[in-house]
């Protein structure tokens, strides 16, 4: 168990968190959400140990042992895969190499057999001998190749040392375990291996995420960090968010009779608690849920920003005909004969092994770069709007407040007309003034996005759209394009993103493309589906 009392923290005139008394209990997925800034990434880290809190203290059960997933990619470049992850046992790492020392003595006295027999016997119980056996399970799980487990970190690729990082972390059953961002960079495969590992976890889990189909998947619990509070609700994401929500709009709604308000309260709930799922963790999410009394339930004092999209002409049949485009980049076939045809009103979600084949496809389609070979050819009565992965190139350099940058993408200049775009992604009071280069990631997002309402085109390219956004901006963003009346090309990382919104999934292999009108959980667990875009990426 992780307890923590009257906890505070201050950084010069700031106070981050005051206050907070939570209990983090055995056999509990804690889902930690809170707006970008809000210090969720903070509070895992005075969880661990690694920042101290000004005001108050987190204690640990004795003995317990507390894993923490790390960040820095290069820490392990000198150790092989296979210690990188026993190392996240750090006792039982020590022994390992403390007994090889031992055994490797020249001189070696009874002294030094007593310490080993010592050793064996704390190794056996710390289950040492399946070690390598445990590691190997936990890599298969997440998808790293054989091959790797014997390499030095240091030459292995970027995607597999995230991998092995959350291997780490993993190893050894610890009793605390914290997890910031565990999703990042995962493909969609390892993240549903690491879903059903959490959801069977008997130990303690608190994971800070931005994915919400995560959270919903493996928590049992939300802590909501907010204005220096932080508050324990019970369920997962969507029930903190759609009751929170339903609580906002019962309290707007002063005529509703008190009996009529607790009778609506009640149904969402029993709704939520009967959608349970079968699964261990969600079993127990299902009694908690049971047990809340509509007291239980609060109005969230977040502020979600507005996302619509109004095309200014409806499009006809014909939206996008795309024929045999093949391009290479540094002597690496990125896309080979991909041929596909938009249909109005599409939703296409597209996917790729490598990230680089949906931005090429998408500045291809764009006029931003030529194909090596094939052709596309938009309809007439399209219009588009693009928002690349990388907005770098529309605010590097660039001397203008956000009004004054905004209104270069309007036709309609007036002050006020521009600032309502930005005041519905939350820019308000003075922040409409702030200059473009002192911006945050987030806040350029949310830039971005006032531009491409503003755009009013029938068809919307968006290349990883939630880059970048707290819970709350991603929330609006999907609301408003599952709204949108127009025709919708995008890639995502986003498992919730893209399976309420997409319609259909095309995926680019260097060996052309597969393409299937489907849901996108159909089209994951559909074995046949998967058995041929394997194939399509090794050429048979």
């Amino acid at each position: 168990m992780i307890q923590v009392v009257n906890l505070g923290l201050r950084f010069s005139d700031r106070k981050l968190f005051d206050e907070v008394n939570l209990k983090f209990t055995p056999g509990n997925c804690y889902g930690v959400i809170g707006a970008n800034g809000a210090g969720k990434s903070t509070f895992l880290k005075i969880l661990s140990g690694e920042i101290e809190p000004t005001d108050g203290e987190v204690s640990i059960t004795p003995g317990e042992r507390v894993a923490v997933l790390k960040q820095n990619h290069f820490e392990f470049d000198e150790f092989t895969v296979m210690d990188t992850v026993i190392m996240g046992h750090k006792r039982l790492y020590d022994i390992m190499k403390e007994k090889d020392a031992i055994y490797l003595k020249e001189d070696f006295t009874e002294e030094d057999g007593m310490r080993a027999a010592e050793l064996e016997g704390e190794f056996a119980e710390l289950d040492g001998w399946d070690a390598e056996s445990n590691v190997e399970k936990l890599l298969n799980g997440l998808g790293v190749d054989q091959e790797n487990f014997h390499k030095l970190m240091g030459d292995v690729q970027s995607g597999d040392k995230v991998k092995v990082l959350l291997a780490q972390s993993l190893f050894g059953t610890p009793d605390i375990l914290l997890l910031d961002e565990p999703t990042n960079h995962l493909d969609f495969h390892a993240i549903s291996w690491l879903e059903e590992f959490l959801i069977t976890y008997d130990n303690t889990v608190i994971v800070v995420s931005h994915d919400r189909h995560f959270l919903n998947k493996v928590c049992t619990h939300m802590v909501d960090i907010d204005f220096g509070k932080a508050k324990l609700f019970v369920g997962n994401y969507d029930f903190w968010y759609e009751s929170s929500q339903l609580m906002l709009r019962l309290m707007k709604e002063q005529n509703k009779k008190k009996e009529e308000k607790i009778k609506e309260l009640q149904d969402f709930i029993a709704r939520f608690s009967s959608n349970a799922s079968k699964a261990k963790q969600a079993t127990s999410r299902k009694k908690m849920l049971d047990k809340i009394t509509v007291d239980d339930i609060q109005p969230s004092s977040r502020r979600y920003p507005f996302v619509g999209f109004t095309p200014e002409r409806e499009a006809g049949k014909e939206i996008l005909t795309v024929e045999g485009i093949t391009k290479t980049i540094d002597g690496v076939k990125i896309l080979n004969d991909v041929s596909f045809i938009v249909n109005k009103g599409d939703k296409i979600v597209f996917m790729s092994r490598n990230d680089l084949a949906m931005t090429t496809l998408f500045r291809i389609l764009m006029g931003e770069i030529e194909p090596d070979s094939g052709t596309f050819k938009w309809g007439v009565t399209t219009s588009q709007s693009y928002m690349p992965k990388d907005n770098t190139d529309y605010f590097e350099g660039v001397e203008m407040n956000l009004v004054d940058w905004l209104r270069q993408y309007s036709t309609e200049k007036d002050d006020t007309f521009v600032r309502g775009f930005l005041g519905k992604m939350l820019f308000s009071g003075d922040e409409p003034l702030k200059m473009c280069h002192v911006l945050s990631g987030g806040e350029k997002m949310r830039c971005m996005f006032s531009k491409l309402m503003l755009s009013m085109a029938n068809v919307i390219l968006l290349d990883d759209p939630t880059n970048h956004l707290d819970l709350e901006s991603i929330q609006a963003v999907n609301n408003g394009l599952i709204a949108f009346k127009g025709t919708l090309l995008f890639s995502s990382h986003d498992h919730k993103f893209i399976e309420t919104i997409a319609n259909r999934v095309i995926e680019l292999t260097p060996n052309g493309n597969f393409d299937k009108e489907i849901d996108f959980d159909d089209f994951l667990e559909n074995e046949t589906i998967q058995a041929n875009i394997s194939k399509l990426y090794k050429g048979e």
